[in-house]
């Protein structure tokens, strides 16, 4: 697989890469035809800061944030994004003046929920959601759903990659889309072409990495 891996630069900063495999593989939403990778970006500190940067532009000045949200590993991201929320004077109501940055727990019937010593993170507050990768958008929805249960106020939803723009009635700002990679494409379990063919699924993936079958 890995001898497969090609690489596709940022539109807006060359400091930012992801990289892609061909091939057939399943999320926990659908088969897709490339497995995309931005280990590189949630992990090395230059990149994560240069992405959290071209996100903090693609953002905006939203009135409040008091809270960031992260999925899938992107904590790092998510506090160079807080800085730039600082050094930006995006308003907080939070008492200290300053920004949480925080991820739900994934309990064992794949729910997320915030415990206890984290609901106050949560209720009341202005929420920026933090996500790598999204290709059908049900873990957008479903992360919307928590937070809202637990009475946070989604003020933004942003992804290094997405090949959704919008969920529902909330817009999802992104770095890379599906239009960086020629012929990337997402199927519906039932609709997918290579399963149809009988072609093997070559490794199950999410936001973690890939696990080869």
């Amino acid at each position: 697989m890995e001898s497969r891996m090609v690489k596709f630069y940022s539109k807006e900063s060359n400091k930012l890469a992801m990289h892609a495999i061909p091939g057939h593989f399943a999320t926990s939403h659908s088969h897709i035809n490339y497995y995309i990778d931005v280990t590189s970006i949630k992990t090395r500190v230059k990149e994560a800061k240069e992405a959290a940067h071209v996100l903090y532009g693609k953002i905006g000045n939203p009135m409040y944030v008091d809270t960031i949200v992260c999925m899938d590993g992107t904590e790092m991201i998510g506090a160079f994004l807080a800085e730039d929320f600082e050094h930006g004077n995006v308003m907080s109501t939070n008492l200290h003046e300053t920004f949480y940055v925080v991820s739900p727990e994934v309990n064992n019937n794949n729910q997320m929920i915030f415990r206890d010593n984290m609901k106050d993170k949560i209720a009341g507050k202005h929420i920026v959601l933090l996500l790598d990768t999204t290709t059908t958008g049900e873990t957008i929805r479903r992360s919307l759903e928590c937070i809202r249960y637990y009475g946070g106020i989604v003020e933004k939803v942003v992804s290094v990659f997405s090949t959704v723009d919008k969920v529902d009635d909330t817009e999802v700002d992104t770095i890379f889309t599906a239009s960086d990679i020629p012929g990337y494409q997402a199927y519906g379990q039932r609709e997918c072409p290579f399963c149809a063919k009988g072609m093997k699924i070559e490794a199950m993936v999410n936001g973690y990495g890939y696990s080869k079958l």
